[in-house]
């Protein structure tokens, strides 16, 4: 087995047979052999039932498996345990793949020259943003990152930033010798706390490992309504901080109060004085974003403070 295409699902069995019609439907030469493998992470409507079917009509083809612990960094490490390829390719329950897809984004790694790529993940469908949320401005990264969107221009080249989870894949020897996703990251039932995908590619690129850019790997990912609401923005950023402290923690020598670097709250004070100042309804809920993301990093702080632990203690 040449590449396995690791697909974690929870609860979302009809977008999820819109995902594995377009990758039953992947051009890839016969040289090389692929396979999908479908991880259920305890869904509760018809995801098994949806991936059985197409288990029999592609026979070879797809795979189930049910990872019962919850959250989305257990799922994906039991995919990549039980997966047979040596590239793994990473895709996403809600979107859709060009025919091309997985031949494009893995054509490279089948040598030792590159550790991993990612690709472009655009709207999948008519989307048109709404007047606070600007796709081109300066910080536009503040409108795509909470859509999943990853769109670096039409240029291939070596990436210096970590693919998004639904376009990437790697070497199965970089989980091997690098470890594989943290369960202390990664969305889960009553958390939305992310990173667990772009904290591997950092990982790798910490390590000098070379990731590739291939903007002819496409996938469409659809945006919501629900996902274009300003509430959705401010939930999405407050998590990124709180996850942004899990990943990189603090500076050691950082001047703090209870366990709260003081740049943090100098942040915020500055932060809400622009978005207070600013008219540009773009501009302006961006700089909101940068208040909600400061503010998750000061509770994240702040759980994860002496203070609290030892009161934590007291109480247990």
């Amino acid at each position: 087995m040449n590449i396995t295409i690791i697909l974690c699902t929870y609860n979302r069995c009809e977008s999820l047979a819109k995902a594995l019609t377009s990758a039953a439907a992947l051009r890839v030469p016969e040289s090389i052999e692929w396979e999908v493998l479908v991880v259920d992470n305890n869904s509760r409507d018809q995801t098994r039932e949806v991936v059985e079917e197409f288990v029999d009509r592609y026979p070879g083809r797809f795979r189930y498996l049910s990872e019962p612990q919850p959250g989305k960094s257990y799922a994906l490490n039991s995919g990549i345990r039980e997966a047979q390829g040596t590239v793994l390719a990473f895709m996403d329950d809600d979107v859709t793949v060009e025919p091309c897809w997985l031949t494009n984004l893995t054509a490279t790694l089948h040598s030792g020259e590159w550790a991993g790529a990612g690709g472009r993940i655009l709207p999948g469908n008519n989307f048109s943003p709404p007047r606070w949320l600007s796709l081109t401005a300066p910080r536009a990264r503040y409108a795509l990152a909470p859509l999943a969107l990853f769109d670096l221009g039409e240029q291939p080249g070596q990436l210096t930033e970590p693919p998004f989870g639904t376009n990437m894949a790697f070497r199965k020897e970089m989980f091997e010798k690098h470890g594989g996703f943290r369960t202390d990251l990664g969305p889960r039932p009553g958390s939305e706390i992310r990173n667990e995908d772009t904290e591997f590619g950092a990982r790798l690129l910490a390590q000098g490992k070379r990731l590739r850019y291939e903007p002819s790997a496409v996938v469409y990912h659809a945006v919501s309504e629900d996902r274009v609401q300003k509430k959705y923005y401010l939930d999405w950023w407050f998590d990124k901080g709180r996850a942004d402290i899990r990943q990189f923690g603090v500076p050691h020598n950082a001047w703090s109060i209870l366990g709260i670097p003081l740049y943090l709250f100098r942040r915020v004070a500055v932060w809400t004085l622009r978005w207070m100042a600013t008219f540009d309804p773009p501009r302006r809920f961006q700089n909101k974003l940068t208040v909600w993301a400061k503010a998750g990093e000061i509770v994240e702080c702040y759980r994860r403070s002496p203070a609290e632990m030892k009161a934590r203690n007291v109480q247990s």
